[in-house]
């Protein structure tokens, strides 16, 4: 995972609104609500760098930072951190960013691996053009 940092990074993948209906017994947005929110996101970014249907094999250094609450807007950042053969490693970070009088507020980060599969959920090779750009990128 990056260092500290006060502003988001990586692409803004997904943003919405948490709901009544997306909290736990104490009153707080359910934890699990976030990181579907965060799969979503990563989901959509793997599968436009791949070029196709792309599945969640993993969640590591998943941290959550402050409680989200009830109607505050969340935007969900993604990061390609590696590329693989037939993998994408992406740290995902979601700002809480309802209030526009101050600066977001980091809520939780973790790191995702998508895997690139076929029709048939068999692994497939990510395309030689989308590792290349990676790598052009990465320089």
């Amino acid at each position: 995972m990056s260092e500290t940092h006060v502003k988001p990074e990586g692409t803004l993948s997904l943003q919405t609104i948490a709901m009544p209906a997306d909290t736990n017994w104490s009153g707080d947005v359910f934890g699990g609500w976030i990181v579907s929110q965060m799969d979503l996101a990563g989901a959509i970014h793997a599968e436009r760098f791949s070029q196709g249907r792309c599945a969640t094999i993993s969640i590591n250094q998943m941290t959550f930072l402050v409680p989200v609450k009830v109607g505050d807007v969340i935007s969900v950042y993604t990061k390609i951190l590696k590329v693989g053969n037939t993998s994408i490693q992406m740290q995902i970070e979601v700002w809480d960013s309802h209030d526009s009088s101050r600066n977001p507020i980091r809520v939780t980060e973790g790191v995702f691996t998508f895997v690139a599969v076929d029709v048939k959920g068999s692994k497939r090779q990510i395309p030689a053009d989308a590792k290349a750009k990676f790598s052009a990128d990465q320089a």
